[in-house]
C-alpha cells in the first residue's frame, strides 16, 4: 500500500522485493504481481527460484548484487521496492531507485545500520517509507487485511504458509537461522 500511496503504478517498471523467500517478501511478490507489477525477486537461495516464480516473480537476482557496501548513486533500476533486509542492501536499493520511486522498508534482517547517502532523495526524488505493522492504525490494518483476502489466492497462501507442531518450533527456528525456511511457519497449539 505504500508505493500506492506514493504513486508508484505497474507502468513505471520493475519492484524489487528484498528478502524474497521469506514471509513478508514471499507475501509481496504474491500481492504485487496481482496488482499487475512485474517484480523482481532478490535472494541468497537461488535453488527457490522455482518457488519464486511460482509466486509471480518475472526475474530472480542473487542477493550478492547488492548486500555489499556500494556506490551513493547507481544505475536507475527499480520503480519501487519492498525491503525486508535493511543495512547495505537497503542502501544500496535506494541509490538504484528511479526518479520518483519509492522504497518501503519493513524489515532488518542484514542489520539495523543504514549507511546511505541522501543522493537518491535529493538528485532523484526517491522516498523511503517506513512500514510500521505494530501501532499502525487500526483503520489501515483492517484496510490491509481486506486487501489480503480479496488478492491473495488460496493457492498462494499454500506454497507460502507450512504448519508445525509447538513440540518442533525449536527445531525450526534453527533451521530459520540457518535459512532454511521459506514463507510463513504457523505454530499449531493442540490442547
Amino acid at each position: 500500500m505504500a508505493l500506492e500511496r506514493q504513486g508508484v503504478i505497474p507502468e513505471q517498471g520493475d519492484v524489487l522485493v528484498t528478502g524474497a523467500n521469506g514471509g513478508v517478501g514471499s507475501y509481496a511478490i504474491a500481492l504485487l504481481t496481482r496488482l499487475g507489477y512485474r517484480v523482481v525477486a532478490y535472494t541468497g537461495r537461488p535453488e527457490e527460484t522455482d518457488y519464486l516464480q511460482g509466486l509471480g516473480a518475472a526475474e530472480v537476482i542473487d542477493r550478492a548484487t547488492l548486500s555489499e557496501p556500494g556506490r551513493p548513486l547507481g544505475k536507475e533500476r527499480w520503480a519501487g521496492a519492498i525491503d525486508a533486509v535493511g543495512s547495505h542492501t537497503l542502501a544500496n536499493v535506494l541509490a538504484s531507485t528511479r526518479y520518483g520511486g519509492t522504497v518501503a522498508a519493513c524489515g532488518l534482517a542484514q542489520g539495523m545500520d543504514l549507511s546511505a547517502s541522501v543522493a537518491p532523495f535529493i538528485l532523484r526524488g526517491v522516498t523511503l517509507a517506513g512500514i510500521d505493522s505494530v501501532m499502525r492504525a487500526y483503520a489501515d490494518r483492517v484496510e490491509s487485511w481486506r486487501r489480503l483476502g480479496e488478492l491473495l489466492v488460496p493457492e498462494q497462501l499454500d506454497a507460502i504458509t507450512s504448519s508445525i507442531a509447538l513440540d518442533d518450533a525449536i527445531e525450526a527456528v534453527d533451521d530459520l537461522l540457518a535459512g532454511r525456511i521459506r514463507g510463513r511457519v504457523v505454530v499449531t497449539m493442540a490442547l
